[in-house]
Formats: C-alpha cells, structure tokens, sequence
C-alpha cells in the first residue's frame, strides 16, 4: 500500500509530495521491471516547475528576481502537522517531521496559505504599518 492519492481516479499513480511552495510533486507508481517483465518496481518521478519570474521576496513585486533555487528532498517531505496518539492511556501531541520551527523556503504563492505585506495606515495622525493581504479573499473566509 502506497501512502499518497492517486493523481486520477483509474490512475495507479499516487502522489506522494504536492509542495506548491516550491512547485514541486513527487508521485509513485508500480510498473514492469526491465530485467524481469514478471516483476513490478516502484518508479519514483519528481516534477519541479522552475518559477523563472520569482521574486527573492514574494510579497514584494519590486525585489529582485530570484535566480537560486534549492530543492531538498526531505523537506519537500516533511510533515509538520501534528496529530494526536494514545500512548500507554495518555494523548500525546506527535510530529512527522523535525526542524519544524524553521520557515519553509517559498518560490511561488502556495494557494492554502496567506501572504501579507505591511502598509502604511494613517490613524489618528500616525503612521502605522499594518498588514495587507496579497491572495484572493478566500484568506479571510471562516
């Protein structure tokens, strides 16, 4: 059994990773082996979708373009969702995955998440920096 879902309903393909911080999707399917066509081996493809007018700063549209990209396996993988298990009676809080504190290198926008920006919002004589959202309204949806 292959952890993931399948990219289409009659598909034996699943996806394993849909990072869409760094547009990358890394899927897996059985296939025929080319030594033993009796055989099935697990393919691995990794698709990564250069985003060449990135930003260094995609919450800034004046920054310059990006023109490093970086891709590490195991944090496309990780998984900092934490979920609750029952270990000897007691819930505990677990974790997938580790150095879950630092910020995840984004090159794109990843449409689950919010971005904002800070703008200046004159109130009561003052200038303050308050931020703006940059994703469509679904942001702010309950």
């Amino acid at each position: 059994v292959l952890p993931g879902y399948p990219v289409s309903p009659n598909d034996k393909e699943y996806v394993l990773v849909n990072n869409k911080c760094q547009c990358v999707t890394v899927t897996s399917k059985f296939v025929p082996s080319k030594e033993n066509p009796d055989e099935e081996v697990l393919e691995r493809n990794i698709r990564i979708i250069v985003p060449l007018k990135a930003r260094e700063n995609i919450s800034d549209p004046l920054s310059p373009l990006r023109t490093t990209f970086v891709y590490r396996l195991s944090e496309l993988c990780k998984n900092c969702d934490s979920v609750e298990i029952e270990l000897g009676g007691v819930i505990q809080q677990a974790q997938q995955g580790n150095s879950c504190e630092e910020p995840q290198t984004c090159y794109t926008y990843d449409r689950n998440k919010c971005y904002s920006s800070p703008v200046p919002l004159l109130y009561h004589g003052e200038v303050r920096q308050v931020p703006a959202a940059l994703t469509p309204a679904s942001c702010f949806a309950e």
